[in-house]
């Protein structure tokens, strides 16, 4: 099988696009993966948005060998896929970077919950709670802030209609981003609760 050449043809909207794979040296049989990438190259297709069809058979599994499908020499296929614009390539980008901004801004939430568990459970001596609430509410404030001004980001991006991969992460995005600031005030929510059972608990102290 060694330094073996197929070549199917492979049909794509109104072009039909001649793919010649060549076997590997390590002895394994060539993969629909490494159709699909070859398809990739050739088309600008990406292999997440594409569909290979044999038969009448689409081929889902991207570790099968093309023999498992019968593919071989001079086999007809065919394939359906959206290829991403340049610009949309670029928009896809942008909301990329926002989602990691809103997965730092999710990491510092969870840290603040952790802590607030912590205070609750009583790691923290009575006398210091109330200044750790304080600070605690504090950085759900900015987080809130932050989460505030990704959403308006998010919003003051134009996509167009057709950009259909970049609506559906945009619309994915704000939900998010709509999610954590209800778990912000879910949280400040909690910080006070807390914080008034402290000051109620000083006061009959006091008394």
């Amino acid at each position: 099988m060694s330094g073996q050449t197929v070549t199917v043809t492979v049909a794509y909207g109104s072009t039909k696009h001649s793919i010649t794979l060549m076997s590997r040296d390590d002895g394994k049989g060539l993969t629909v993966k490494d159709l699909s990438e070859a398809l990739a190259q050739a088309t600008g297709v990406p292999p997440a948005s594409q569909k290979i069809i044999c038969k009448g058979k689409s081929l889902k599994d991207m570790e099968e060998s093309l023999c498992t499908y019968g593919i071989k020499e001079g086999s007809k296929l065919m394939m359906i896929g959206k290829r991403n614009s340049a610009e949309e390539e670029a928009e896809l980008k942008k909301l990329k970077d926002i989602e990691k901004s809103v997965e730092q801004m999710a990491k510092k939430l969870e840290k603040v919950d952790g802590e607030l568990t912590g205070l609750k459970n009583g790691f923290l001596a009575k006398d210091l709670q109330a200044e750790a609430l304080g600070k605690l509410d504090h950085r759900v404030k900015i987080t809130a802030e932050q989460l505030m001004k990704i959403l308006e980001q998010i919003d003051a991006m134009n996509v167009p209609d057709n950009f259909l991969d970049c609506r559906m992460k945009k619309k994915g995005l704000v939900k998010t981003v709509q999610e954590f600031l209800a778990r912000c005030d879910k949280i400040e929510a909690c910080i006070s609760d807390h914080l008034s059972k402290i000051q109620s608990k000083n006061l009959a102290l006091a008394e």
